[in-house]
This record gives structure tokens, sequence and C-alpha cells, in this order.
């Protein structure tokens, strides 16, 4: 009878393998979570360099196109399933088409995607991938 308690206690979760592999797991995850902050980082500096180093043109375009991206999070409190809100954050872009047919696609302020319609023909201002505004011609 004590072998087989002793057989069944080497096979227990318990033992010296989960002791040994949680921390591994959970050093592993940490240092995963940690790489994609800094990749992310890297990644915004190299776009911010790129756009500082690009000119700044000014083209005729038109807009062609417009659209929202929402995005939502459902947060709950002190893990209380009746007690939550839910929050949303809006992103808005505007593909403009310039005189050569290509089209580029801006992140834009909320005012200024409000005050454009398909169609509207203008003056564009970028630099890089930077939107940096849109003169309406009258």
């Amino acid at each position: 009878m004590n072998s087989l308690i002793s057989n069944f206690m080497f096979f227990s979760p318990f033992d010296g393998f989960m002791f040994s592999f949680v921390p591994i797991l959970v050093t592993i995850g940490f240092v995963v979570i940690i790489s994609m902050f800094i990749i992310a980082a890297i990644k915004g500096v190299k776009q911010w360099n790129y756009n500082n180093a690009q000119p700044i043109l000014i083209v005729d375009a038109e807009v062609v196109s417009k659209r929202a991206n929402v995005s939502v999070s459902h947060h709950h409190h002190n893990n209380d399933h009746a007690h939550h809100h839910t929050s949303t954050s809006t992103s808005y872009y505007i593909t403009f088409q310039v005189e050569s047919g290509d089209r580029m696609e801006f992140h834009v302020p909320d005012r200024e995607y409000g005050q454009l319609i398909e169609r509207d023909r203008g003056k564009l201002k970028f630099q890089g991938t930077r939107y940096l505004g849109f003169e309406r011609l009258r």
C-alpha cells in the first residue's frame, strides 16, 4: 500500500516539476511582454525619425474615402461582473487621391474628419506618413 501511495505522489502536480516549471514559464511570459513593448517603442521612434527626414509636401488631392475605427474596452471592478463599464476610442482615417492616381490614407483629427466629405478637392499637406492638413478649394 505504501508503494502505491509513493507512486501516486510521484505523479502529483505539486511535486518538484511544477515548482521548477512555473517560475520558468512566468519568466518567459514576462520577457515576451517586455520585448513586445520594446519592439513597439523602437518601431515608433523609427517611424518618427523617418517622417522627420521627409520633406513637407503640398499636393493637389481629392478625398476619396473616410473610415472610423472604434475600439471597445470592457472594464470590471474588483472581479465583480455586475459592476462594469465600457469605454470606446475612435480613430479617424481619410484616403486622399493625388493627381498621379496614387492613394494615401492618413490618421486625421476628429474635427477635420467631420468637416471633410468625399469628393472634396484641395491641397494636402503631409510629411512622410504624417498628416499635416488639408485646405479645401472653395
